[in-house]
C-alpha cells in the first residue's frame, strides 16, 4: 500500500503522542494501547457525545481503519466548545481492554462457558416465558441505568410495561437521582432542570453546594472560571464539608458539618425575609407554600409506605417555621459562622446579582436529599432568581443519560415515556403508540430499585435482566442481594462489556457493543439530546443492548411491536418515541437534525 510523506508524518505524530502521554502521565496505563498501523496513513474525525458523565461534551473521535485512535473536543458543540477533560481525552481506551467480553456466555455445571449469541438469546427468552407462566408477569424484571441510551431504555420499557405487562423496570439513577427527581416534583410538580449551561455566561455569583465541580465536572467549572476571568465582579463560593480543588479555586470556601446544610439553607431564607429581600412580585405570581412529609423513614424497610401527607400553609406559617433557624442558632449546629450565613443570604438577596447554584451527589445522595433540594429551591423562589439568564438552581447529573433515558423515557416503575402509569390518559397514549391493549399496562407501580432487589431475594422476582450497570457493587446491604441472586430458582441475565461482580453471578452474559460501536442517543443535564453514530465495527459477537432486547422480544412473540430492521431500528425507535412528546412544551428534534448537529435542547 502506498503512503504519502504527509500521511506518514501524521501517523508518526500520533504514535509519538501516545508515547509522550505515557511519559507525562505515569499513573495512566497505556500498555494495552496498540501502536497505530502506519500503513493506514490517515485519521478520519467523526463527531459523538462523550458518554462518561452527564455534562454531555461533544467529541471528535479519530478513526484509523476500523479502530478509534484519538480524541479531541468538538468546537461545534456548545456544551464544551472544543474543550475536554482527562476522561474525555482518554475515552476510547475503554473500548480495547484485554478482558473485553466479546462472546455470549451461559452457566453450565456452575461455570460460565462461551456459546453462540443466538443460543444465549434463545435461553433468555425461554427462561422469561417459563418464569411468567410459572410465577406471573411480575416475577420478571429489568434493571438498567443512566448509561442506557435512549433507544435502550425505550425498548426495555416497551417490552416489559407494554408487552409483558409488568412495571418491574428500574434504573440505578434511582440510587443517585431519586432525591433530585422528588425534589423537582415536590417543589414544581414536574421533573428536570429548568436551567442551562448558558447561565454560566451570565451569572454574577456561583454557589456550589457540596459539589466538587473542579474535579467532577471540570469542563463546566472551566466555563465558570472563564466567566470570572472576563468579569472582575464574578464570585465563586464553595459550600462543602471538605476542602477540594473547587475550594482552592473559589473566591470563598465555607465548610459545614455533614447533614447541617439543611439548617443553613433555612437560615438563609430566614435572613432573606428578615431583611425584606423577598421578591414579592415573583412570589405572588408564582409561589405557594407547603409543608412536606416529615415521617419519611430511611428506606431500609421492606414495603415502606408514607404515613403522613403534605399540606398547604401560608407565608406567615412558613415565616414562623423559620424563627427556629436564626444564623446565630444555626452557627452552633453547623459550624458555619453567623457572618457567613448572612453573607450567603446577602448574595442571594441582592436584586442586582444573578445567582446560580450547582449541586450533584452531595445533595442528591444526602440522607435528606429531597429536603435539601427543596430548601435550595426555596432560596431561589423567595428572591425570584430562577429560569432567567444567570439565575438558576441547577442539579447536575453524573451519568450520560440519566436525564434523557431514565427521566424522559421513564425507565422507573411508576413512569411511562409520557406521564405515569397511574394516569389513564398516559396509559392510553402508550397503548396506542405501542400497539398493545391498554389493559396490558398495569396502573400500579411495583418496586423501586432497592425493593426490587429485596423482591429478588424474597423470591417475588425470579428473573432479572441487568444492563449497563453493576448492582453487585453499587447496592446497599449488598450481601443480602448477592446471596439472593444466587438462590435456587433465580435466573440472572447480565449485558456487559467487561467482567464485573454482577456478571460473576449471572446465568447468562450477553456481550454488549459500547458507545461508538453502536448508534444511539443520550440526553444530558441541560435537556440536550445528542446523537452518536456507529463509527467503528462491533468486536466479536457483541451486540447493541437495544438489539438484544428486540431479539428477545421477537422470540417471545412480540414481532408486531418490534418490527424494525437491523439497518434502521435506531431511527425507527426514535421516530416512535418522539410521538410521546409531540407537543409545544416538549417536542423532540427530528432524527436527521440530531444526526447533523452536536445536540439540540428541548
Amino acid at each position: 500500500m502506498e503512503i504519502t510523506r504527509r500521511a506518514f508524518i501524521k501517523a508518526a505524530a500520533a504514535n509519538s503522542a501516545v508515547a509522550a502521554a505515557a511519559a507525562l502521565f505515569p499513573g495512566i496505563s497505556f500498555g494495552a494501547w496498540k501502536t497505530l498501523d502506519q500503513s493506514l496513513g490517515r485519521i478520519e474525525w467523526k463527531k459523538t457525545p462523550c458518554r462518561f458523565c452527564g455534562t454531555g461534551c461533544g467529541l471528535l473521535v479519530g478513526v484509523s481503519g476500523d479502530r478509534a485512535v484519538a480524541v479531541k473536543g468538538d468546537p461545534n458543540c456548545s456544551v464544551n466548545k472544543g474543550l475536554c477533560c482527562v476522561k474525555g481525552y482518554h475515552s476510547v481506551q475503554i473500548l480495547y481492554g484485554q478482558d473485553r467480553i466479546k462472546e455470549a456466555m451461559v452457566r453450565k455445571n456452575g461455570k460460565l462457558v462461551e456459546v453462540p449469541v443466538q443460543e444465549a438469546l434463545d435461553l433468555v427468552a425461554q427462561k422469561m416465558k417459563e418464569t411468567i407462566n410459572d410465577h406471573g408477569k411480575d416475577a420478571v424484571a429489568i434493571y438498567g441505568s443512566g448509561q442506557w441510551s435512549i433507544p435502550d431504555g425505550y425498548a426495555a420499557s416497551k417490552l416489559f410495561k407494554g408487552c409483558i405487562g409488568t412495571n418491574n423496570v428500574e434504573a440505578n439513577a434511582r440510587l443517585c437521582m431519586a432525591s433530585a427527581v422528588t425534589g423537582f416534583l415536590t417543589s414544581f410538580g414536574l421533573d428536570e432542570p429548568m436551567g442551562c449551561y448558558d447561565d454560566m455566561d451570565h451569572a454574577d455569583v456561583f454557589v456550589t453546594w457540596g459539589n466538587n465541580m473542579a474535579e467532577m465536572h471540570p469542563v463546566l467549572f472551566s466555563r465558570m472560571l472563564a466567566n470570572r476571568q472576563s468579569k472582575n465582579h464574578v464570585q465563586i463560593i464553595d459550600f462543602a464539608t471538605r476542602t477540594t480543588r473547587t475550594s482552592q479555586a473559589a473566591d470563598k470556601s465555607i465548610l459545614f458539618r455533614p447533614q447541617t446544610d439543611l439548617a443553613v439553607a433555612n437560615a438563609i431564607c430566614y435572613e432573606i425575609i428578615r431583611n425584606k429581600w423577598v421578591n414579592w412580585d415573583f412570589v405572588k405570581k408564582h409561589v405557594s407554600f407547603h409543608k412536606g412529609k416529615t415521617n419519611i423513614g430511611y428506606g431500609t424497610e421492606d414495603h415502606f409506605k408514607f404515613q403522613d401527607k403534605a399540606e398547604t400553609v401560608d407565608f406567615e406559617e412558613y415565616q414562623a417555621f423559620l424563627e427556629d433557624y436564626t444564623p446565630e442558632k444555626v452557627e452552633k449546629l453547623s459550624g458555619v459562622s453567623a457572618q457567613d450565613i448572612k453573607y450567603l443570604a446577602a448574595l442571594y438577596g441582592d436584586p442586582d446579582k444573578k445567582v446560580t447554584s450547582f449541586w450533584c451527589m452531595g445533595m442528591n445522595q444526602h440522607t435528606r436529599g429531597t429536603w435539601i433540594n427543596n430548601l435550595v429551591y426555596n432560596i431561589h423562589l423567595l428572591v425570584g432568581k430562577i429560569s432567567s439568564p444567570g439565575n438558576s438552581p441547577f442539579s447536575l447529573t453524573g451519568q450520560p443519560s440519566a436525564c434523557g433515558t431514565v427521566r424522559e423515557v421513564g425507565t422507573l416503575t411508576h413512569k411511562l415515556p409520557h406521564g405515569v402509569v397511574m394516569k389513564e390518559g398516559a396509559r392510553k397514549m402508550a397503548a396506542e403508540i405501542w400497539q398493545v391493549p391498554v389493559e396490558n399496562i398495569d396502573p400500579k407501580p411495583t418496586y423501586h430499585t432497592v425493593e426490587m432487589f429485596r423482591a429478588l431475594d424474597r423470591g417475588d422476582i425470579r428473573f432479572m435482566w441487568v444492563q449497563v450497570t453493576n448492582p453487585m457493587v453499587t447496592m446497599p446491604n449488598l450481601r443480602r442481594y448477592r446471596d439472593g441472586a444466587k438462590k435456587d430458582g433465580r435466573f440472572m441475565v447480565v449485558s456487559e462489556i467487561y467482567p464485573t461482580p454482577t456478571s460473576d453471578v449471572a446465568d447468562v452474559v450477553l456481550p454488549s457493543a459500547l458507545w461508538v460501536e453502536r448508534e444511539g442517543f443520550f440526553g444530558n443535564s441541560e435537556r440536550r439530546t445528542q446523537h452518536n453514530e456507529q463509527i467503528i465495527p462491533t468486536p466479536g459477537n457483541t451486540m447493541c443492548n437495544t438489539w438484544q432486547l428486540i431479539e428477545v422480544a421477537r422470540r417471545m412473540g412480540f414481532e408486531k411491536q418490534f418490527p424494525w430492521s437491523r439497518e434502521t431500528y435506531i431511527e425507527d425507535i426514535w421516530n416512535e418515541y418522539i410521538r410521546f412528546h409531540d407537543n409545544p412544551k416538549h417536542r423532540m428534534a427530528p432524527y436527521n437534525e440530531l444526526k447533523a448537529r452536536s445536540g439540540i435542547q428541548w
